[in-house]
């Protein structure tokens, strides 16, 4: 049965895109047959992530609007064969299409892939509003910074509303060093501050840079991030995959998260 998977944030430049292009892959790699949407109509970049940017003809709004059939808008992937990838449109903005539209592209994907995978617009207008249209399963995206955190706290109350029952976090950048010195939340903090469930952490890694400008995801590869991008995928597959140790603090941040998720509870009230 395929799976259509929302990856959100709220807040802009958390690692989203990254997190679309290596999950995608990495099921991509263990058999399964994956498109990728951006739906960032007018700021599309999974497309350069993916190292498809050259060879894009025709994208989602095409589809939606008749000008070409669906399978001319999928570009398939240089190294996976079941790895498919439908671009935004670069000219046009996100009020052009209808979450409706959406939700009949989502479904006529259903018949040909096991996970569809939309790359959410930063925000919570109409770009947000279309991505999660189609949606059964969200996975938000936050790094362990107050402002970031805040506005991964507003989308889940926001899936909530639009009924999307199963949303899990991904934690990304994380880094032990700064932990250790008592100068960023742990995860349990985080958790605590957001209550749902963990999919994955993700460490702070040069290599998704490096991977990034090359247009190459890393997921499954020889560094901690590649590692932490294939072991979601596993779990998104139903395995059990234990979570690395990223460490304790009594800290700041551990006193500092009781009031901010008091504060947040008070905003939802």
């Amino acid at each position: 049965m395929s799976e259509v998977i929302v990856v959100t944030s709220g807040k802009g430049g958390v690692g989203k895109t990254t997190t679309s292009a290596n999950v995608g892959t990495g099921l991509a790699e263990m058999g399964k047959s994956v498109v990728l949407i951006d739906a960032d109509i007018g700021l599309r970049n999974l497309d350069v992530v993916m190292g498809l940017e050259n060879r894009i003809v025709y994208n989602l709004v095409d589809v939606i609007e008749g000008n070409c059939r669906l399978k001319q808008a999928l570009i398939k992937d240089k190294r996976h064969a079941g790895l498919f990838l439908m671009p935004a449109a670069q000219t046009r903005d996100k009020n052009c299409i209808t979450p409706g539209q959406m939700v009949k592209l989502t479904d006529s994907l259903r018949e040909q892939f096991d996970y569809i995978i939309l790359d959410c617009p930063a925000g919570i207008e109409q770009g947000f509003q279309n991505a999660i249209a189609g949606a059964d399963h969200a996975l938000v995206v936050t790094t362990p910074e107050v402002s970031a955190i805040r506005d991964a706290d507003r989308i889940i109350g926001l899936l909530e509303a639009n009924e999307i029952k199963k949303v899990d976090l991904v934690l990304n950048r994380l880094r032990q060093d700064l932990i250790r010195r008592g100068e960023m939340m742990t995860v349990d903090d985080v958790l605590d501050i957001l209550g749902i469930p963990l999919l994955g952490v993700v460490p702070d890694d040069e290599n998704v840079v490096i991977a990034t400008n090359q247009g190459e995801p890393l997921v499954g590869k020889n560094s901690d991030a590649g590692q932490a991008f294939y072991n979601i995928c596993k779990r998104l597959e139903g395995k059990e995959v234990p979570f690395r140790d990223f460490g304790k603090s009594v800290t700041i941040w551990t006193r500092f998260s009781g009031l901010f998720k008091k504060n947040l509870q008070e905003e939802r009230a």
